[in-house]
């Protein structure tokens, strides 16, 4: 199991490694759209990087709602430590 703590690392780590967003510019309340210019291109890339990172296959259905880091946290948390 993974803490919120280390997944926030780890997901800001793919911000920065597949968009070239600075680690000092992202935040748990950062808006993936807004604030991170993220676009629904961008969005496939990340999920597929998350797939890999927790070796579960990934509801599409499960990230419409997400908007903020957090909320990436909270889904890859609810993945790796929930049974599904």
């Amino acid at each position: 199991m993974k803490s919120q703590q280390e997944i926030y690392e780890k997901v800001v780590a793919v911000f920065e490694e597949l968009f070239e967003i600075d680690p000092a510019d992202i935040s748990p309340e950062s808006n993936l759209y807004e604030d991170l210019d993220i676009d629904s291109i961008d969005a496939v890339d990340l999920v597929i990087e998350l797939r890999k990172m927790t070796k579960k296959k990934i509801q599409p259905d499960d990230f419409k709602m997400v908007r903020t880091v957090q909320d990436i946290v909270e889904q890859v948390d609810k993945l790796l430590n929930n049974e599904q």
